[in-house]
C-alpha cells in the first residue's frame, strides 16, 4: 500500500510539473516599448552686410544662411526664404536682426551697418550777385553722345547740381537749348536738338524743379559753339544750353 501510494505521488507531481511548465510556457513578456522619437534638430543661423560702412545714399547687400527653419524674418525686411541676399540702402545706421523658427527651437543672427553721415553744408554767406550772375556760376550745360538724346550717366552729377540749385531759386525762369553737332541734315538734327532739350526739362522736373519754369528750344546744328570738325568740337555742340529768362 505504501508503495502503491508512493508511486501514485510522484505521478501526480510529475504530472503537475508539465501542466506548469506548459503553462508558463504559454504566457511571454511583453515587447519592450520603442524608443522616444529624436528630438528636432535646432535651426541654425548666420547674417552678413557687405560693406559694413558706408557713406549716406550708399547701399550694402545682406546676405544670409538658415537651416532646420520655417519661419525666417529679418526686421525692417520682413519674411524671407532660408538662404539668400538682399540689397538694402540704410538712411542711418542699422544692426539687422534675422530670426529664425522651427520645431527645434529658435536662433538669431545680427549685422551691424555703419553709415557715415555727411558734413554739414557750410555756412552760406551773403553775396551781392544778382540771380542771374548766379544762374550763370551754377547751372552747367548737360552734354550728349553722339545721335543719342538720353542723358548719360556721366551727366547725372551736374543735373542734380543743376537741379539743386534751381530748387533753391524757385524765381529763376530759363530755356533750355537742345545743339548738335555738324554731321546730319538740318531738319533731323531739329528733331534730334528738341529731344535733349525735352529729356533735360523732364530730368529736371524729376529732380523737383517745376515745369512751367522751363521753356525748351531747338538750334539743331545751326547755332555751334565750336566750328572745328573734330570730335572734340563736335560734343561741345552736342548738349543741352542754359538760358537765363529776363
Amino acid at each position: 500500500m505504501t508503495i502503491m501510494m508512493t508511486r501514485w505521488l510522484t505521478l501526480v507531481f510529475a504530472l503537475g510539473t508539465i501542466m506548469f511548465l506548459g503553462a508558463c510556457g504559454t504566457h511571454k513578456l511583453p515587447p519592450p516599448p520603442p524608443p522616444p522619437p529624436p528630438a528636432p534638430t535646432a535651426p541654425t543661423a548666420s547674417l552678413s552686410a557687405n560693406p559694413n560702412t558706408l557713406d549716406q545714399g550708399q547701399s550694402t547687400t545682406l546676405t544670409w544662411q538658415t537651416t532646420n527653419a520655417t519661419d525666417i524674418s529679418i526686421d525692417g525686411i520682413g519674411p524671407v526664404d532660408s538662404s539668400g541676399s538682399r540689397q538694402v540702402t540704410p538712411a542711418d545706421s542699422t544692426t539687422y536682426h534675422l530670426i529664425a523658427k522651427g520645431a527645434g527651437g529658435i536662433q538669431d543672427a545680427t549685422a551691424r551697418v555703419t553709415v557715415n553721415r555727411a558734413p554739414p553744408p557750410p555756412p552760406t554767406t551773403v553775396s551781392n550777385a544778382t540771380e542771374q550772375e548766379l544762374f550763370a556760376q551754377n547751372v552747367k550745360d548737360i552734354y550728349f553722345d553722339y545721335d543719342k538724346y538720353d542723358v548719360r550717366a556721366a551727366e547725372q552729377g551736374s543735373l542734380q547740381h543743376d537741379a539743386q540749385f534751381l530748387q533753391q531759386h524757385p524765381n529763376i525762369r530759363f530755356t533750355i537749348e537742345g545743339h548738335c553737332d555738324e554731321r546730319g541734315s538740318t531738319e533731323y538734327n531739329l528733331a534730334l536738338g528738341t529731344n535733349r532739350a525735352d529729356a533735360v526739362k523732364n530730368a529736371l522736373i524729376q529732380a523737383g524743379v517745376t515745369g512751367d519754369r522751363i521753356k525748351t528750344f531747338s538750334y539743331g546744328k545751326e547755332k555751334p559753339f565750336c566750328t572745328e570738325s573734330n570730335e572734340s568740337c563736335w560734343q561741345q555742340n552736342r548738349r543741352g544750353h542754359f538760358v537765363y529768362e529776363k
